[in-house]
């Protein structure tokens, strides 16, 4: 099913929770349109390659991404770390790795309020003024860009995750989508169980309105520990 486009821009003043959820959600009325190559490995054996799923934005896009260029992204919001590594590969070229692409990422913080909004009902406390965990990298010729950060918290309505924008070199948008945690017993969505509010409350990832179509492609590899911190990972490709 095809992802909904998100509002273009969030409305003034105090807007319900419930509002926001559904906003959230993907559209149910258009067919989703995957795209799926296959390669071949250096033993001969074929391996499919699909192009990661578009998701919505969200209700808190970075305003000017260009202008947060930075690999360490915590701006000093304290939490567990997290170090993000994400892989982009080029479905249009036998899914090779696709150097000079720009990669913006944004997340929540720990208590699940985002940088450059707030001050209404959907986030009481007004971050407008401030650019906490959102930043772009270019990605190497490996494909890769890694970020500094922290594990993301969570708010009503959705499962943790973060949001990832991919630009070609030139600018034009490849792929909006987003990364699922690892749910259950010894992941570490489990370890930081929600931080100080718990989980109680919590969205998993199959009632959310933004995963639960399938998440299979955005689903990322967390390891690590609550004193050594996390490291992410996740290959995606993207038509380019």
């Amino acid at each position: 099913m095809e992802r909904k486009n998100f509002l273009k821009s969030l409305m003034v003043g105090a807007v319900s929770t419930s509002v926001l959820v559904e906003a959230c959600k993907k559209d149910t009325t258009s067919p989703t349109t995957t795209t799926t190559t296959s390669t071949s490995t250096s033993s001969g054996s074929t391996t499919s390659c699909s192009v990661i799923e578009t998701e919505t934005e969200g209700p808190y896009p970075t305003h000017t991404p260009a202008s947060y260029v930075r690999s360490d992204i915590t701006d000093g919001r304290t939490g567990y770390a997290l170090t993000v590594k994400i892989t982009v590969n080029n479905s249009n070229n036998s899914c090779n790795a696709l150097s000079g692409a720009l990669v913006d990422i944004w997340h929540c913080d720990a208590e699940g309020n985002y940088s450059e909004y707030g001050g209404s009902g959907t986030q009481a406390t007004n971050y407008t003024t401030v650019h906490f965990l959102r930043g772009r990298q270019t990605t190497d010729a490996n494909g890769l860009v890694t970020f500094t950060s922290i594990f993301p918290g969570w708010y009503t309505g959705r499962a943790t995750h973060i949001h990832v924008h991919v630009y070609n070199s030139a600018g034009t948008s490849l792929k909006v989508t987003q990364i699922a945690f690892p749910e259950g017993t010894g992941t570490a969505l489990a370890a930081v169980a929600g931080y100080t509010k718990g989980m109680t409350g919590y969205t998993y990832n199959a009632t959310d309105g933004v995963f639960s179509d399938g998440y299979a492609l955005e689903l990322a590899t967390i390891t690590g520990s609550t004193t050594a911190g996390f490291a992410l990972s996740i290959s995606m490709s993207v038509p380019a």
